[in-house]
């Protein structure tokens, strides 16, 4: 008993003291909370004191210790110490793989961005197939076994600070013929037990499975340590034709499986939720989120085998990409026979869609398209044109009249048109 007095006593004593010496400061974020909440009492009570109660009867706080609005910026936010900023004429960015951006073609495309009214690069930190392109502090087995040193992201930012070129990382998700291989059981499996392909030899892992998603972010999140200032996602979608190829083949509907949607819309859901889940787990990391999404997903209410929702995705990101390269349309799209031989046309009409689309939400992202700049000679003769500075220019002012400032350009190779001006 004497002892509880005693306490007592000294801390009274100290906060004496305390208040006397007068530094005013908390030296700690409890303590800082604790004093926030005195004042906002003490500022708006107007109620008579009331008598004090015995310690059992005390009205307890069993809320969070910590609460914030939304539009504070979180306390406990993550510095990666790389200072570029976002561009304020907009992005205006280039595809970047990460051989280039660790060999010596990065001299050649920096001085291409130095040069001209480009300003950004979307560099490939997983890619693909899987791979990794650069060391990443992830603790994932089967990531490690996949992560290689093609690009230093020490020398990579130090290049993209000093030449203030906005840097984004491309994570490709789902699309992952390394993690099917390793995991099937996040795969999808043919009858006889083997890892569903497809045309191409490539592979895919599950929307509905929420250990694919964490394998993922926990990539994007170490990319944000690294310094990238947006974290840009890409096929964020089941494999195309899914709906032809779910009855056979085998895999994990997950939390989804007990659920009353229809397969449609639980891989709508699936898609969606990824989204959200992610933006969610980056916020810590003060960077922005995008997604790339098929440009004729914003033309129809939902794309229905490969689960995007144009309108939902672009409810949970800070940037929506579509790829609008008008090679990638069919024969008839806007009413053009051959849409690629009409790149001002094609992303003119696109672009009506999209800005009807994106019209109907509250908070809408930022529009950011990805535009055309190579020459689709696979689609046969009659079909494509060459693509060059005028081609180029052509999709530009199409946004610019549609009032979208900001595009990315797409060359797999990175060879992009010599004397285009990126107004």
């Amino acid at each position: 008993m004497v002892g509880g007095i005693l306490a007592v006593l000294f801390l009274l004593l100290a906060l004496a003291i305390r208040g006397e010496t007068g530094s005013g400061e908390p030296e700690t974020a409890e303590e800082t909370a604790a004093e926030n909440a005195a004042e906002e009492s003490e500022g708006e009570s107007t109620a008579p004191e009331e008598t004090e109660k015995p310690l059992a009867e005390l009205d307890l706080n069993d809320g969070p210790l910590y609460a914030l609005n939304e539009d504070t910026t979180p306390v406990f936010q993550h510095q990666s110490g790389v200072d570029i900023a976002y561009p304020k004429e907009g992005v205006k960015g280039i595809f970047v793989t990460a051989f280039s951006a660790g060999g010596e073609r990065m001299q050649e495309l920096t001085e291409l961005v130095n040069n001209t009214e480009l300003n950004s690069m979307v560099i490939d930190v997983k890619e693909d197939i899987g791979d990794i392109m650069m060391p990443l502090d992830v603790d994932n087995e089967v990531a490690q076994a996949h992560m290689y040193d093609y690009v230093n992201p020490e020398a990579l930012m130090e290049t993209l600070e000093d030449n203030e070129i906005y840097p984004i990382a491309r994570i490709v998700v789902f699309k992952d013929s390394r993690l099917a291989a390793e995991r099937p059981d996040l795969s999808y499996q043919n009858s006889d037990g083997t890892v569903w392909q497809n045309g191409s030899g490539e592979s895919f892992v599950n929307p509905f499975v929420k250990e694919v998603w964490d394998y993922n972010v926990d990539i994007a999140i170490e990319a944000a340590k690294l310094g990238f200032k947006e974290i840009q996602f890409d096929y964020v979608r089941f494999p195309e034709a899914f709906e032809t190829l779910s009855s056979e083949l085998t895999y994990d509907f997950g939390e989804y499986a007990d659920t009353e949607a229809d397969e449609v819309q639980q891989r709508v859901n699936a898609v969606t939720d990824f989204v959200a889940y992610a933006n969610e787990q980056l916020k810590p990391y003060d960077v922005d989120v995008s997604v790339d999404v098929f440009g004729y997903a914003a033309t129809q209410q939902e794309a229905p085998g490969i689960g995007q929702n144009f309108s939902q995705i672009a409810d949970n990101v800070d940037i929506i990409s579509s790829m609008i390269y008008p090679s990638h349309w069919g024969a008839g799209a806007f009413g053009f026979d051959t849409p690629d031989t009409e790149p001002y046309e094609v992303v003119n009409q696109y672009m009506k869609v999209e800005n009807e689309v994106l019209g109907k939400l509250e908070e809408p992202p930022k529009s950011r398209p990805w535009i055309q700049d190579f020459t689709a000679s696979y689609l046969g003769p009659g079909n494509y044109i060459n693509y060059g500075a005028a081609e180029v220019e052509a999709q530009i002012e199409a946004l610019k009249d549609n009032g979208v400032e900001e595009y990315l350009l797409w060359n797999a190779q990175n060879t992009y048109s010599e004397g285009a001006k990126y107004k």
